[in-house]
């Protein structure tokens, strides 16, 4: 049996950090693991990742965004995520359609149902097993990143914060797959947590 497991939470929360910890974690313990991230994840993904987060297309239309999400989406299902789920233990995404239904659809205001149909046909159905959600005010995490601020970080806390919200929404809409975490927690704690739930799920 294999899992998909998804990592989510507004700009900052640690996912990446925390998707790495899980995937040498298990590594360790002898399971094949294979990640990905999103946008991006494939070669035209990753182009699409570029003209997404380019701070020099700040005009860009909501619409727009969306879609350009979900062709991204789309790749990876089927050039990643799927052959993944074949060949390893494990699939890792770092951000899955939640973060287009809780940034375009809630932050952008187009609507979460609105955003889901756009999704729809780029994800074939395919939802992972598990989704850790890292929550935290956008406040709290504002000050986490060295990094210049791509165009979506560039937005600012108001923008996390309705994203937020729409994470919240969907942690209520599909309890059975979010796993709601502190994320301003100690990022080793953190880490012992994602691990025992996903070990747990395993047996």
């Amino acid at each position: 049996m294999s899992l998909f497991i998804s990592f989510e939470g507004i700009d900052g929360c640690g996912k990446s950090t925390q998707m790495i910890m899980l995937k040498n974690k298990l590594e360790a313990l002898g399971y094949k693991v294979l990640t990905t991230r999103e946008p991006g994840g494939t070669p035209v993904g990753e182009k699409i990742r570029y003209i997404l987060l380019d701070k020099e297309n700040a005009g860009m239309e909501a619409l727009t965004e969306a879609y350009l999400y979900a062709a991204s989406r789309a790749l990876t299902v089927r050039q990643v995520i799927e052959p993944g789920l074949a060949g390893y233990d494990f699939v890792l995404a770092d951000r899955y359609v939640d973060s287009s239904l809780a940034y375009q659809g809630q932050a952008r205001g187009l609507g979460i149902d609105t955003v889901y149909n756009i999704n729809a046909p780029a994800i074939g159905g395919l939802f992972p097993d598990i989704t850790f959600l890292l929550d935290a005010p956008a406040s709290k995490l504002a000050c986490r990143s060295e990094a210049a601020p791509d165009r979506i970080e560039g937005e600012g806390r108001a923008f996390q914060e309705r994203a937020r919200e729409g994470y919240s929404i969907l942690a209520r809409r599909y309890t059975g797959r979010y796993v709601i975490l502190d994320a301003l927690k100690e990022k080793q704690r953190l880490n012992e947590e994602i691990a025992h739930e996903v070990l747990k799920r395993m047996r």
